[in-house]
């Protein structure tokens, strides 16, 4: 009888660590991920400091109302990913949100590659010293995440379960969080 319990016990423990250690990697994925634009954005932040005039001059060339709707955009894909997220949400809703979620992120791409063939004329020009060069860097790994969480959704669309939605929608979230911050950074100060 003893034997019997302490294999139930087991059994019980193994999906809680398997959890627990899900919640730890989804986590380091993630504070990894905002240390890693942290820097990027750090660096844009000194390099305007070093040359304003410049960078001020640079932003003249950006399209802060393609940006704002990018930012309407992301900020609806990831509604959608936390409806997909709720407890209580049957599978179709769960699909439906995921589904929806990331044709948002390829919303969010088609503008952005609009937004890009207005700008990429300026990249390498002297007189910006080094924006565009770092607003692309930027902007590109933002755009890499986005596209590469889009498609992930939607494989996770095709087969949705908790873990995996949790997982997708927490990192959806952390690219619109690093978004929100580089919009203004970038396009408005």
């Amino acid at each position: 009888m003893m034997m019997g319990t302490n294999i139930a016990a087991v059994a019980m423990a193994a999906p809680v660590e398997e959890e627990e250690s899900d919640v730890l990697l989804l986590w380091v994925l993630v504070w990894s991920e905002l240390v890693a634009f942290g820097i990027l954005i750090g660096a844009f932040l000194v390099m305007s400091a070093f040359e304003p005039e410049r960078f001020a001059l640079a932003r003249l060339h950006l399209s802060p109302g393609l940006a704002a709707i990018n930012t309407v955009v992301l900020l609806t894909s990831g509604w959608q990913a936390a409806l997909a997220v709720r407890r209580t949400a049957p599978t179709r809703q769960v699909r439906r949100s995921l589904i929806a979620a990331a044709l948002l992120g390829f919303v969010f791409l088609a503008v952005k590659l609009f937004e890009y063939a207005g700008e990429i004329r300026y990249a390498g020009e002297e007189t910006f010293s080094g924006f565009f060069e770092l607003y692309f860097i930027i902007t590109g790994f933002h755009l890499l995440h986005v596209v590469f969480g889009a498609l992930v959704m939607l494989l996770i669309a095709w087969r949705p379960t908790r873990g995996n939605v949790v997982l997708i929608t927490t990192l959806w979230h952390a690219i619109d969080l690093v978004w929100i911050v580089m919009f203004p950074i970038i396009y408005l100060a």
